[in-house]
C-alpha cells in the first residue's frame, strides 16, 4: 500500500475517534443523577437486551508517559478497600433498576491496571456481580492485564473466577522503548504466558501494541511484530499513539525525547499491517488483526462488528454497557453517563447517594441515527443508506437531508481509492480504513473540527 507525504498532509487532521457518538466532549454536567436513573429504567425496554458490564480499576503501580486513561498511582490498601466497597454499592443500585431477566453477556475489567490489585478484591466483585445479575453460560469475561504484574497463580485464580479472555498490554517488545515511556517489562516471557492462558481455556487472547512511541524504528517495530506473530495470539492490536498533551500533561515528557512524525508513524503501521497479513491475520476495523477463525473476524465478514469504549466486539454478544468505578462511562441505547473522574469524589458520592454521575448526554433521535451511520463506517466499512432509512422508518431523502449528504463531498475519497459510492452504499477499500475517521466525519452533521480538540486521524 503506497502512502505518500501528500496523502498524509491531506488526511492527517484533527478528528473524533468515534468510540461514542456524539463524542465524549459533548457530555455535559446538565445530565444529572435523576436523568441516569430514568435512563437505567428505560434501558430495560431498549435494545440490545443483553447487558455488558464494565469495571474500572484506576490503580497503577506507576504511570506510563503515553497513558491517556484515568489512573491513580500506588494507593494505600485502605483506599483500595474503600474503592471496592464503593463499586459494590454502585453495582447493587444499578442492578436494582434493571430487569433481572436480562442476561449479562460481557464483563470487561479495565483501568488503570486491574491485575495490579489483589486477586481477592477481584473475586469479591465477581461474586457480588453474580449475586445481583444473571450471567449467560457463554458470557465473555475479560480483563486488561499488564504482563509486568501477571503471574501464573493469578491466571489460575482468574480461571477459577470464570474469566475466559485476556488482553495483554505489551506496547513494544523493545525494553529501551518501554524504559523511556516508564513502563515495566513483562514478568515472564509473553509466549509462555500465552501458552499457559490457552492451557486454561482462555480464548480471544489479545496482544496490544502502540506505534508512534519514542525510539521506535522500522527495524525495531518489525522485530516486535515478528515476535507477536511467533506467539500466534488470536488478536493483535496496533494502536496509534494519541498525543494529546493538552489533556494528559505527562505526555509532554515524550516530546523532549522525540516522537516519530506522521510519515514515519504511518510507515510503522503499514509495515506491521503487511507482516500480519502475510502471517495470515485478517485486518478488521481500523487497528485490529485477527485470526481467520476468531469471532471478531467472523463478525466483520458478516458485517456484525460493533465498537464501544472497550474496543471491538460482536453484535451477537454485545449489550448496553453499564459501567462502574471512577471515570467509567455507561453506554446505554439512549444516553451516556460518566462517573466522577476524581477517585475521592467518586467514593464520597457513592457513599452518600449510591451514584457518582459527573456528566452525561441524552441522545436525540437524529443522533441515534447518525450514531448508527458512523458505527457502520467505523466497524464494518460498509454503509447502506437504504438499510439505515428502513431501520429508523425514514425516507431515503429524509436520511440524506439529516446527514447533509452530498455526493460531491466524497469525490476526493473516491479519487484517492479510499471508498466506493454506488446505489446509496458507501464501501471502504482496504486503504480507506486508514481514513475511516475522516469519512465518518463527512457524515457527522454536528462536527465542529479544530486543533487541540481531537487527536490526529491518521
Amino acid at each position: 500500500m503506497d502512502i505518500s507525504t501528500d496523502f498524509l498532509h491531506k488526511y492527517n487532521v484533527s478528528g473524533p475517534r468515534y468510540t461514542s457518538y456524539p463524542p465524549a466532549n459533548f457530555f455535559n454536567e446538565g445530565f444529572t443523577t435523576s436523568d441516569y436513573i430514568r435512563e437505567l429504567k428505560e434501558s430495560n425496554q431498549q435494545k440490545p437486551e443483553n447487558i455488558s458490564l464494565y469495571i474500572h480499576i484506576p490503580f497503577c503501580p506507576k504511570r506510563c508517559h503515553f497513558c491517556g486513561c484515568s489512573t491513580v498511582i500506588a494507593q494505600r490498601k485502605l483506599v483500595v478497600e474503600r474503592y471496592i466497597q464503593a463499586l459494590k454499592t454502585e453495582i447493587k443500585l444499578v442492578a436494582s433498576n434493571l430487569d433481572d431477566s436480562r442476561l449479562v453477556t460481557q464483563i470487561h475489567w479495565g483501568g488503570g491496571t486491574p491485575n495490579s490489585i489483589s486477586m481477592s478484591y477481584i473475586r469479591e466483585i465477581m461474586d457480588w456481580i453474580r449475586q445481583h445479575f444473571t450471567l449467560s453460560a457463554e458470557a465473555e469475561i475479560a480483563m486488561e492485564c499488564s504482563p509486568a504484574y501477571l503471574d501464573y497463580p493469578h491466571i489460575d485464580q482468574l480461571t477459577d473466577m470464570g474469566f475466559n479472555r485476556v488482553s495483554l498490554g505489551i506496547q513494544d517488545f523493545r525494553e529501551d522503548v518501554l524504559n523511556v515511556v516508564n513502563r515495566d517489562v513483562p514478568r515472564h516471557p509473553v509466549n509462555e504466558v500465552v501458552a499457559y492462558l490457552r492451557s486454561k481455556g482462555f480464548r480471544g487472547i489479545n496482544l496490544d501494541f502502540i506505534y508512534g512511541l519514542p525510539m521506535q524504528t522500522l527495524e525495531s517495530f518489525k522485530n516486535t511484530i515478528d515476535q507477536a506473530i511467533a506467539i500466534r495470539p488470536d488478536r493483535i492490536v496496533t494502536f496509534s499513539y494519541a498525543h494529546v498533551p493538552w489533556v494528559k500533561v505527562a505526555q509532554k515528557q515524550l516530546e523532549a525525547i522525540g516522537l516519530p512524525d506522521a510519515n514515519d508513524k504511518m510507515k510503522l503501521f503499514l509495515q506491521a499491517t503487511a507482516q500480519l497479513k502475510e502471517a495470515g491475520y485478517c485486518s478488521i476495523g481500523i487497528d485490529h488483526f485477527t485470526l481467520p477463525d476468531d469471532d471478531l473476524t467472523k463478525a466483520f465478514n458478516n458485517k456484525q462488528l460493533h465498537r464501544n469504549f472497550q474496543g471491538y466486539c460482536t453484535l451477537e454478544t454485545t449489550g448496553q454497557v453499564y459501567a462502574f468505578g471512577a471515570s467509567s462511562i455507561s453506554q446505554l441505547w439512549g444516553a451516556y453517563a460518566q462517573n466522577q473522574k476524581d477517585i475521592s469524589k467518586y467514593m464520597e458520592a457513592i457513599e452518600t447517594t449510591g451514584t457518582a454521575i459527573e456528566r452525561g448526554y441524552k441522545l436525540s433521535k437524529q443522533e441515534l441515527i447518525v450514531r448508527s451511520v458512523i458505527n457502520c463506517i467505523m466497524c464494518n466499512g460498509l454503509l447502506d443508506l437504504s438499510g439505515i432509512a428502513n431501520e429508523f422508518e425514514l425516507s431515503l431523502d429524509d436520511l440524506k437531508t439529516l446527514l447533509n449528504f452530498d455526493p460531491s463531498k466524497f469525490e476526493g475519497f473516491i479519487e484517492d481509492g479510499l471508498m466506493q459510492l454506488d446505489n446509496n452504499q458507501i464501501k471502504l477499500t482496504e486503504k480507506g480504513f486508514l481514513c475511516a475517521r475522516n469519512i465518518a466525519m463527512t457524515l457527522d452533521p454536528a462536527l465542529k473540527s479544530g486543533e487541540g480538540v481531537y487527536s490526529k486521524t491518521v
